[in-house]
């Protein structure tokens, strides 16, 4: 009987041990989700809160921890004291789109942070993508992955959407690898998306990898590079690096080919922000016989798929042409 009891207590210790052994590790709180790889933080899903106006994963990290998005508006570090502190509503990674039936839910700040001019933030047409539902949430040794639902609504809480995403991150040695998945589906009433400059999947640099100010450069699968080649173009994929002290770093996000409008353009400016735009059309070729809205009918959805890739070194260093080649093969 004693034996038993110790192969049981040794069963329950086992089965304890798992979850911290677990190579990407999630834990779900009320307002946030941590996500762990490979035993160190990566970053942390922010879902609610009274800042919180739309969903963002923030800092993202690299292998070896260094940060390489921009940490304010949500905390100011050294590197940022000096820096120029423009845009708080761009906050590490975020989903979202200036116009959505009129709507902005790009701009969309609750309340202006100095030095940020407040004109921004006053306009009635603000929309807030608010939790539904954070979870489930799954760990494990080679992947985990994150499910959450959002409704997309205006000031007075009447929905136009629904967003239903699920995240996999991977537990890659020397990346940072994970593909979200955002379906969007419209309401009781027809939703445009209109041909607008801000959106829609986007990230937010560290100053010291901004392009204007510092050691940054773009880059895209075409081989344009920089703000004012690429700025507006349509892409497979588009890379930022630099270098922050000696650790040369970067971001690639990869275009499912199965989205709307592949390839999509890219609203990537040399201040530091990053964007797949796939709504962009008339606003990026100055061409005003061209339209890029989108209109879906209640019910009916949109589904876009991104990679992310935070590798060392620069574009060519990490083969993101190869990275890109594995992505379209489903690897």
């Amino acid at each position: 009987m004693g034996g038993m009891k110790l192969v049981s207590s040794a069963l329950v210790a086992i089965a304890l041990a798992l979850p911290s052994a677990a190579q990407v590790k999630i834990t779900p709180g009320p307002e946030k989700a941590a996500i762990a790889i490979n035993g160190k933080p990566f970053s942390d899903f922010y879902v609610a809160g009274e800042m919180v106006t739309k969903p963002y994963l923030w800092p993202l990290r690299a292998a070896t921890g260094t940060s390489v998005t921009r940490n304010w508006p949500m905390e100011v570090t050294d590197d940022e004291k000096t820096a120029k502190l423009d845009h708080q509503h761009q906050r590490g990674l975020w989903f979202a789109h200036d116009s959505v039936n009129g709507i902005d839910f790009w701009n969309n700040e609750a309340k202006p942070i100095p030095p940020t001019s407040p004109n921004a933030y006053k306009s009635p047409k603000l929309g807030r993508i608010t939790l539904v539902k954070l979870g489930p949430a799954k760990s494990g040794k080679a992947s985990g992955t994150l499910a959450a639902t959002f409704d997309w609504t205006d000031l007075q809480g009447h929905k136009l959407l629904t967003e239903s995403r699920v995240m996999t991150f991977y537990a890659d040695k020397d990346d940072r690898r994970f593909d979200v998945d955002i379906t969007l589906t419209a309401a009781d009433a027809p939703v445009t998306f209109g041909d607008g400059k801000d959106g829609a999947f986007g990230i937010r640099m560290r100053p010291v990898l901004q392009e204007d100010t510092g050691t940054g450069h773009i880059a895209n699968a075409d081989g344009m590079a920089g703000e004012k080649e690429l700025w507006g173009k349509p892409s497979n994929w588009c890379d930022y690096s630099g270098t922050i002290g000696t650790e040369k770093v970067g971001i690639a996000i990869l275009d499912n080919p199965a989205n709307p409008h592949h390839p999509v353009r890219w609203h990537a400016r040399a201040y530091g922000l990053f964007a797949a735009n796939p709504f962009g059309l008339s606003v990026f070729t100055n061409d005003k016989t061209q339209n890029g809205a989108v209109t879906i009918q209640p019910g009916q959805s949109l589904r876009y798929r991104y990679r992310v890739i935070i590798h060392p070194g620069d574009v060519k260093d990490a083969k993101i042409d190869a990275a890109w080649q594995r992505y379209i093969a489903g690897k």
